[in-house]
């Protein structure tokens, strides 16, 4: 018997929203257009008389539309649940949360997976290369379909902090305010570097077949999948995390065992994520997503974050987390030293924390009274 969850918010059904069709489709970054497009999306307490308490909540790359109570689908917690419900950071008692599955994912919302209209078959890499702007477009839509003319914050972290960011940018008059975390205004060439490492361990899988796995019966590349998992999973991670959680602890034994066998507790806790992911995503959906994120630059090119940040008008949260070698402190400092440089108003937390990237998923003590007290202010 599976673990029972219990949560504040109770059951939480997930909703979709169909638009476009294949004539009249999204026009994307890449030049092509898509089109109809479902988004899934979940919603938190309710909308006020004059619609200006809510709240998008933006997810990162292997996250979802579930962030907070009790998924009627499957039962799971919600991968925010820390800070989404009644008194927490995001009270749901205050604010409509809105949270939806990202374009390109697999939990929803039209993705490679999904079946493209044309051919009657999962569009696989016929799907069109997506960006982080290309995402905002589809959440726009969405949250007009809501009846919602301007959005009292934006949130996200990792990913969901460069959608924030974007929408910023993209719809300046929509948003009041943006609290992005643990994010990045473009990737180094070191996060880069990770991202491709784990697309290439899925394309090297025998059962990757150029992304065409999606047959009843054919196997689909889970041991590619796993890889880049365990690859990602580091990154979220932080040395002292990873020392404190395992150590050089042997698993399940006394001595090595002389072969390539699973001996430290560290591989086996990294092999279990790999599996555990392969029950939940598509490899083709992190190829999409990653690069994706690739792509994201909010200089658009230029490298000039003060340019970036000309046409925002939104108030600024940003925090950031000191053992996140992912995307380091310093890279929030040069997002609100650029948007200082532009007048806007801007708040700042850096946190200290030995969890690593991860630290936003886990921590609520340091993040939810700074983001209560930002929330007030608007």
């Amino acid at each position: 018997m599976g673990k029972v969850f219990t949560s504040q918010l109770g059951e939480v059904k997930t909703h979709y929203f169909t638009f476009g069709s294949q004539e009249d489709g999204l026009p994307l970054d890449c030049g092509r257009s898509l089109g109809p497009i479902t988004v899934a999306y979940q919603t938190y307490g309710a909308l006020n008389s004059d619609r200006s308490n809510a709240i998008l909540i933006c997810h990162a790359l292997s996250g979802d539309s579930h962030v907070a109570g009790i998924n009627a689908e499957d039962g799971r917690l919600g991968w925010w649940e820390i800070m989404v419900g009644p008194g927490k950071a995001f009270d749901t008692n205050k604010y409509f949360i809105i949270c939806s599955n990202v374009l390109g994912g697999c939990k929803g919302t039209t993705g490679p997976s999904s079946f493209c209209p044309a051919t009657g078959k999962p569009y696989a890499l016929d799907f069109p290369i997506i960006t982080i702007d290309d995402m905002v477009r589809v959440q726009k839509r969405l949250i007009e379909h809501l009846g919602i003319d301007r959005l009292l914050s934006v949130v996200g972290g990792s990913m969901g902090g460069m959608q924030a960011l974007a929408w910023c940018q993209l719809y300046p008059d929509q948003v009041v305010s943006a609290i992005p975390i643990a994010t990045t205004a473009r990737l180094s060439a070191q996060s880069l570097a990770w991202d491709e490492i784990g697309r290439r361990a899925i394309m090297a899988d025998q059962n990757w077949n150029n992304g065409n796995y999606y047959d009843i019966g054919q196997a689909k590349p889970e041991k590619g999948l796993a890889v880049a998992r365990m690859i990602g999973h580091i990154t979220y991670l932080s040395d002292e995390a990873l020392s404190s959680k395992f150590g050089r602890r042997l698993r399940g034994r006394n001595n090595y065992s002389f072969s390539f066998d699973i001996d430290f507790e560290v591989e086996s806790y990294l092999d279990h994520q790999g599996v555990i992911f392969n029950r939940r995503f598509d490899p083709n959906s992190y190829l999409y997503i990653t690069r994706a994120i690739d792509y994201f630059d909010l200089s658009q090119g230029t490298g000039n974050l003060t340019t970036a940040f000309l046409k925002i008008k939104a108030s600024l949260l940003f925090i950031s987390f000191t053992s996140d070698w992912l995307y380091p402190p310093y890279q929030s400092r040069e997002m609100v030293s650029a948007a200082q440089a532009n007048n806007l108003y801007v708040e700042y937390l850096e946190a200290t924390s030995p969890f690593g990237h991860d630290a936003f998923l886990l921590e609520s003590e340091q993040q939810a009274p700074v983001i209560e007290k930002f929330l007030k202010i608007l």
